[in-house]
């Protein structure tokens, strides 16, 4: 999810981590604190066109180091939410940081997770700007419903459930695409995918130096 939220001032925002409210959070993760940059990939590559493989194996160095990875490379690139192949790893996971309507900061990450949305019946759709981290510089009004929950588990096998309204809910929708084989542009309209396209190849290099200059500063 490519949209910049500003975390500047954590203690103004109720939080949530992996689910449950915490009194304080740091506005760099520990996660963070510990990962190293990845490269993001860019819509066209393959890794980011197929269905990703579930996550086999919890609680093992790779997995808690990946996720470490990812949320620090999230952070570079002004990111509210990443999935495993936007790093061109092929595995059912990714990890967010991304505010709610409501002014809650949800943090964490969660490993094969199945997205449950409200029934036809139940389903409000809102139409806003999205952007992703592998289509860098371009946003576009997708529809989505205003709620949503992904069933999963963390990286050591303990089972999650996290719910997500607003702009959280919409988070959530995006990643789980990506761990389908889809970004938001298989959403658009094939003139909406066109500029979207337009103008990610116009910004995609101020893009790029703007997260080499911030995963310089970080020292990583």
């Amino acid at each position: 999810m490519g949209v910049r939220h500003d975390r500047s001032h954590p203690a103004d925002l109720r939080v949530r981590v992996q689910g449950h409210p915490v009194d304080s959070y740091p506005a760099l993760s520990p996660e963070a604190e510990r990962g190293s940059v990845r490269r993001i990939t860019v819509v066209g590559e393959e890794v980011l066109s197929r269905p990703c493989r579930e996550v086999a194996e919890f609680g093992t160095p790779e997995l808690s180091a990946l996720i470490d990875d990812m949320f620090l490379t999230m952070y570079v690139a002004d990111g509210a939410g990443l999935a495993a192949n936007q790093v061109g790893v092929d595995l059912r996971l990714f990890v967010y940081d991304c505010p709610d309507d409501d002014g809650i900061r949800h943090v964490g990450h969660i490993v094969n997770p199945v997205l449950d949305l409200p029934g036809p019946g139940s389903r409000r759709l809102v139409d806003a700007h999205e952007g992703c981290l592998s289509v860098p510089g371009a946003t576009m009004p997708v529809p989505r419903t205003d709620r949503a929950v992904v069933r999963g588990f963390d990286k050591d096998g303990k089972p999650l459930v996290i719910e997500g309204t607003g702009y959280f809910a919409r988070c959530l929708q995006h990643e789980a695409d990506h761990l389908v084989g889809h970004t938001y542009l298989d959403r658009l309209s094939k003139r909406d995918r066109k500029d979207a396209l337009r103008q990610m190849e116009d910004r995609r290099e101020e893009v790029f130096a703007r997260r080499a200059n911030k995963a310089a500063s970080v020292g990583h």
